[in-house]
C-alpha cells in the first residue's frame, strides 16, 4: 500500500528522501516528465509528486511499476548509490556502509555498488511474520538464508528455510517472505538481470 507520510506523527527519514531523489535524478536524465511518469506507472502525478520530495512511501509493487519504467531495479532505487567500479575494479563493501533502506517491514542493503552486471545481491533482514504482498518479476533468483528461520511463500506453496537452506525460482513466480518465528533473520538474495532491449 502507497503511504502518505505525515510529518507529525512520522518523521521523514532519509531512506525515503533519498528515493525520491533518486526517482527524480533518472525521471529527468531520460527527460520524462511527472505527467509521463505516472501514466506509464499508473501512479497520480500528485502522488509521484509527493514520493519525489520525500512526502510519501510507495508500496512495493508500485515502486516495482517505477523502477521498471527509468529502467532500473526496485533493489538499486531502494538503496543508496555507489559510483560503479571504472574497467571491472573490484570493490569491497563494507557493513557499516549507508547502502540499507526500509523495506516491507524490515530492510534490504545493496551487496554490490550499481554497475554492469549480470546479478544484483541484495541482504534482507526483518523480524516481521507478515510477509506483506508478493513480488514478481522476470528475472531468476536465488536466496540464501544466513541466519534466523524464514518463512518462504513461492506461489503459495510455504516452505520453513533455516540457516544453510536455499531456494531458487524462475522468473515469473510469485514470492515473498518473513520471519518463521519472529526472531531476526538475515536472507542473501542474488536477482539475476535481464538485458534491456536497446531500442
Amino acid at each position: 500500500m502507497d503511504v502518505r507520510i505525515d510529518e507529525a506523527t512520522d518523521p521523514l527519514d532519509r531512506s525515503v528522501s533519498r528515493l525520491g531523489q533518486k526517482i527524480r535524478g533518472l525521471r529527468h536524465a531520460q527527460g520524462l516528465t511527472l505527467v509521463q511518469l505516472a501514466e506509464a506507472t499508473g501512479l497520480s502525478h500528485s502522488f509521484l509528486s509527493q514520493v519525489e520530495r520525500g512526502r510519501a512511501r510507495l508500496s512495493m509493487s508500485s515502486l516495482f511499476r517505477v523502477a521498471d519504467r527509468l529502467g532500473t531495479t526496485q533493489q538499486l532505487l531502494l538503496t543508496e548509490g555507489t559510483a560503479p567500479a571504472a574497467g571491472g575494479t573490484p570493490v569491497v563493501r563494507r557493513t557499516d556502509d549507508a547502502s540499507a533502506a526500509s523495506a516491507g517491514g524490515g530492510t534490504v542493503r545493496a551487496l554490490a555498488p550499481a554497475g554492469d552486471r549480470p546479478f544484483d545481491p541484495m541482504e534482507y533482514t526483518g523480524t516481521s511474520r507478515e510477509p506483506g504482498p508478493y513480488w514478481a518479476h522476470d528475472e531468476d533468483e536465488f536466496a540464501y538464508v544466513v541466519e534466523g528461520h524464514v518463512l518462504l511463500d513461492l506461489d503459495g506453496t510455504l516452505e520453513s528455510a533455516g540457516p544453510g537452506d536455499s531456494a531458487f525460482y524462475r522468473g515469473g513466480t510469485r514470492h515473498r517472505w518473513a520471519s518463521a518465528d519472529g526472531e531476526p533473520y538475515r536472507l542473501l538474495v542474488v536477482k539475476q538481470r535481464l538485458p534491456r532491449d536497446a531500442g
